[in-house]
């Protein structure tokens, strides 16, 4: 049955721009991964309940957020919420794409991994929901040959405004070089509600767009609309992607702006 498309927020759940605590390094970042658990971060994947994982998707390894598939990929697109939802911040990430993708995952999956944002929560999706409504900076991998920009924008159940204008293209790519290999990655993220929202790398802006809104005709964002939630996205959660390619993630940090 359907689960309820309310917009539930975690028990433990922290506005962005409120006070950073203890974890806080000298310039205001939060470390959202403390490089030893997954504390703070709840499961979901498809086909099970919220905080449940039972084949092991999401794990520390080596001081490592670790995204790894035992055996086949069975249709297992998973995601890794982080407890806090916010509205203005500046998220970094550094990540690699590792190993070989599992067996059975889609060919668009290779060296395919993301953070959604502005998402619903987790225990507003469906048991069998794949991907969570919300913006995605994508990240890619490049292969021997060709380019494969990563920071790129994908939109599960939302659409944006480019350039002023309504945009409805599910993935956009962004204007950034192609990374190959096992080679650490850095991407940033600047939200300021639904006014401004930017992707980064290394620094530099590679893609910006403003005024996310649900798509009334998915089937998932219609019923968050039902249940009474803005069609403007201006908040949400932040979550990590499990897609069937490895992926690792050594630094997850949060910075809060004024909203």
């Amino acid at each position: 049955m359907r689960r309820a498309a309310a917009v539930v927020a975690l028990a433990l759940a922290l506005p962005m721009a409120s006070c950073a605590g203890p974890d806080t390094g000298a310039e205001g970042w939060v470390a959202l991964f403390d490089g030893r658990s997954l504390d703070g971060w709840m499961p979901k994947v498809s086909g099970h309940e919220p905080g449940e994982d039972p084949d092991g998707l999401f794990s520390v390894r080596d001081g490592l957020l670790t995204v790894a598939y035992a055996g086949d990929f069975d249709g297992r697109f998973g995601h890794l919420f982080h407890e806090r939802e916010g509205s203005h911040y500046r998220l970094r990430v550094e990540y690699r794409f590792v190993g070989s993708q599992a067996p059975g995952g889609p060919g668009w999956a290779w060296a395919n991994s993301g953070v959604m944002f502005h998402a619903q929560a987790p225990h507003s999706m469906r048991r069998d929901q794949d991907f969570p409504v919300s913006l995605e900076l994508q990240f890619l991998g490049g292969g021997d040959t060709g380019e494969r920009p990563t920071a790129n924008l994908c939109t599960p159940g939302t659409h944006v405004e480019l350039g002023g204008a309504p945009h409805t293209q599910h993935c956009t790519n962004s204007s950034s070089p192609t990374f190959r290999g096992d080679a650490w990655v850095t991407v940033e993220l600047e939200v300021r509600g639904g006014e401004l929202i930017r992707h980064l790398v290394d620094g530099q802006v590679v893609l910006e767009y403003a005024r996310p809104i649900l798509d009334d005709g998915d089937v998932d964002a219609a019923a968050l609309l039902r249940a009474g939630h803005p069609a403007a996205l201006t908040s949400g959660f932040l979550a990590l992607q499990a897609e069937s390619h490895p992926v690792q993630f050594r630094r997850i940090e949060l910075l809060p702006l004024d909203g």
